[in-house]
């Protein structure tokens, strides 16, 4: 066989695809390669036969064939009635590449199956790889799985993955994998708190800001299942891909399923550099010629119109944690007085001002405004809330009702359940079935109507519970429909309302993911408001999402789910860094707290046209009692950092902290940003805390910065210019 070569090239990483064995094979993703000769490359990575093995050495392509010999994890799983056709065997029949893009289409003549293949390399240097399979015979085909493989070379010896629930998202792990296969199901219907669709590969020498590593995300808001395997033969791979219920996808002749778009980010001087690619191509708006003209038309990944980025993201008050469902209209004037006073630019009306709900058992998927609490309906509020010079946001929950609402009542069969079966609640709500078109029609015209007869700047669009039994009118399970259709309402939306922004939230940090980021501007990353489980939130989901996205929120004082107490120079620091927002009563604050936040609400204001478009970093530090991240200025002239110790340290004075990736020869000036009184142990401060001390890019590189020496959940704030 003749072995061709396709180069997909840019500034920062190379991919290299054979495509000569009827589906494409990664022969090299990484570092840059001039001009690789397809010749002289596979006689260099050529693998001999050995002893105890089969008579041809089995590609690892990107959806491996076991027909071909593979013992990765198929690719394709599925069969026509009576298990007919169930390890089907491509032979490619057409390419069509690009410098930039490669399709492939391939097809099973004996199977009756077609296989189409999508890669690309993005403007922001992102590998995204897709997948179609398309019945072509006389009879269904029984789809259980199709995923896209990415190989990584054996020197990726560490796999970082991540954990979570509610309140406490992103834990990130790292361990050694030598052999065997690490694998994450997620089955609640969306994103999940419990296993983001996220994996790194990295050398067992990488860090921050050195060594390769190889990011793995799959851009769905669904079930997913990620995979990570090290062959016997020592070959290495990720497999991504929807994790698809019994019976949900059956193709019928000449119907086709295609994965949702794998984003892939290479970093040869490790995560933090990584980090940079995963967050620019979520923040391109250039999808559509990504999902459509690279030869997936139907990916679910991204819509037709992508979202445009918010020219400024205002700092916004929500009122949940201030108010919950006590609507009283005259103390949310107060709230609203309280809030523009410390600077706040957005009011954000939470849960309980619809129908019935003045409790979470009740009026859920009524949207309509009630008239128990605003018998001039909202424009009174709205009205006075503009006249503060701050424009009005609205909670809404559209996939949910209660049993006990008006929806429900007149339409019990609308309740996405299994028939017969006792209802599994959660919070003492049920999932509304949007693959029915009269429910789906139903709760987009009452949302339609609601925009349409308010000034609604911002949406927040929650999802408080995951998809259990979650079965159509027909007993069929409908997780896979219900993610779609959740896409189509929220698109149908932007579409009618352009100037509306969208922020994805799901009890949290529950859907967020590339595929929601190209429909919302902004994600809710935790219920978690406590900033030092915020640090570790923020720097795990941080990892594939830029910090303009994530709502960072300062609390209350007191901590609603976890009950520890914080001073505000605390909770203010760490939400300097994102999309600010606050979640506390300003009422409540006392002259003290009301002053660090009305400054740290300033000071954010000034800085935020670079925080928002520069470069999230992360450090590694020598003492793991401390944590230090911050954002580069995109063109290096600037930067904001954050030190904090999260807990005690077990030096008296903590190691210095060297600072890399600033532009080595430029001259910066580093200051202390004072944000109310800090809290410490050291007798003095460095001196660099006192006054202004200037330093070379290469300088704090290499020698670093002495931190001050902190009580346990304290920090600072550097900023430095040049």
């Amino acid at each position: 066989m003749t072995t061709r070569m396709v180069h997909l090239a840019h500034e920062r990483v190379s991919v290299v695809i054979d495509v000569s064995g009827g589906v494409p094979e990664i022969v090299h993703w990484g570092a840059v390669l001039a001009s690789p000769s397809g010749e002289t490359l596979a006689t260099m990575i050529g693998r001999p036969l050995t002893y105890g093995s089969l008579d041809v050495v089995p590609p690892l392509q990107i959806v491996p064939q076991h027909s071909l010999g593979s013992l990765a994890r198929p690719g394709v799983v599925g069969h026509r009635p009576g298990g007919r056709d169930w390890a089907p065997r491509f032979v490619v029949a057409e390419i069509d590449a690009t410098p930039h893009t490669l399709v492939t289409s391939s097809r099973d003549p004996i199977a009756q199956l077609r296989l189409d293949t999508a890669l690309e390399i993005t403007p922001s240097g992102a590998l995204h790889a897709s997948a179609t399979i398309t019945n072509e015979g006389d009879s269904r085909y029984l789809l259980d799985a199709l995923s896209v493989s990415l190989p990584v070379p054996s020197q990726a010896r560490d796999l970082t993955t991540y954990s979570g629930r509610w309140s406490r998202e992103a834990s990130v792990h790292r361990h050694a994998i030598t052999h065997g296969a690490w694998s994450s199901e997620n089955r609640t219907g969306r994103t999940s708190h419990e296993y983001p669709p996220v994996l790194w590969w990295s050398e067992s020498s990488a860090r921050e800001w050195c060594g390769e590593v190889w990011g793995c995300h799959l851009a769905w808001s669904g079930n997913h299942v990620l995979w990570a395997e090290v062959l016997p033969d020592g070959r290495r791979y990720a497999q991504l891909g929807e994790l698809l219920l019994p019976g949900e996808v059956c193709l019928e002749p000449g119907e086709s399923y295609s994965t949702p778009v794998v984003v892939g980010a290479y970093s040869s001087d490790g995560f933090t550099p990584g980090t940079w690619m995963m967050h620019r191509d979520a923040r391109s708006v250039d999808r559509k010629h990504r999902g459509n003209n690279v030869g997936n038309q139907n990916s679910p990944s991204w819509p037709s119109t992508p979202v445009s980025p918010p020219k400024i993201r205002k700092v916004l008050l929500n009122t949940w944690e201030a108010t919950y469902f006590d609507h009283d209209i005259e103390k949310l004037k107060a709230l609203a007085d309280s809030s523009a006073d410390i600077g706040i630019e957005r009011f954000v009306l939470d849960d309980g001002w619809f129908g019935s709900r003045r409790n979470d058992r009740s009026g859920l998927g009524d949207w309509v405004v009630s008239r128990d609490v605003y018998p001039e309906g909202l424009a009174p509020l709205i009205t006075h809330v503009e006249s503060l010079g701050m424009d009005f946001g609205i909670w809404v929950e559209p996939e949910m009702v209660n049993l006990d609402s008006e929806v429900v009542r007149a339409h019990p069969d609308w309740v996405l359940h299994a028939r017969g079966y006792e209802t599994v609640q959660a919070r003492h709500q049920v999932v509304l079935d949007l693959t029915n078109e009269l429910a789906y029609a139903h709760v987009r015209d009452q949302l339609h109507g609601l925009l349409r007869d308010h000034r609604i700047a911002f949406v927040k669009w929650d999802m408080n519970r995951p998809l259990i039994h979650a079965s159509d009118a027909e007993g069929a399970s409908g997780a896979h429909r219900q993610t779609r259709a959740f896409y189509r309402l929220l698109d149908e939306l932007r579409s009618s309302f352009p100037q509306v922004e969208f922020e994805s939230c799901a009890s949290g940090g529950g859907r967020i993911d590339h595929a929601v980021l190209s429909r919302a501007v902004r994600v809710w990353t935790s219920d978690c408001n406590d900033p030092l489980e915020r640090q570790h939130i923020q720097r795990g989901v941080g990892m594939w999402v830029p910090n303009e996205m994530l709502g960072m929120h300062v609390g209350a004082r007191r901590s609603h789910t976890t009950g520890r107490s914080h001073r505000m120079e605390l909770r203010a620091l760490t939400a300097v860094f994102g999309w600010m927002g606050v979640e506390c009563d300003p009422r409540s604050l006392d002259d003290a707290e009301r002053t660090v936040l009305r400054d740290a609400i300033a000071f954010h204001k000034q800085h935020r046209s670079w925080l928002h478009t520069g470069d999230a970093v992360r450090f590694d530090l020598d003492d793991d009692t401390a944590m230090a991240h911050g954002v580069y200025a995109s063109d290096r002239s600037e930067a904001l950092l954050a030190y904090v110790q999260t807990t005690s340290s077990p030096w008296l004075v903590a190691p210095r902290w060297r600072i890399p990736g600033l532009d080595p020869d430029r001259s910066y000036s580093v200051s202390h940003v004072a944000m109310g009184k800090m809290g410490g142990i050291g007798r003095t401060l460095p001196e660099w805390m006192n006054a202004p001390i200037r330093c070379t890019g290469r300088e704090l590189a290499v020698v670093g910065i002495q931190p001050p020496s902190l009580w346990p959940e304290s920090g600072v704030l550097l900023h430095l210019r040049s």
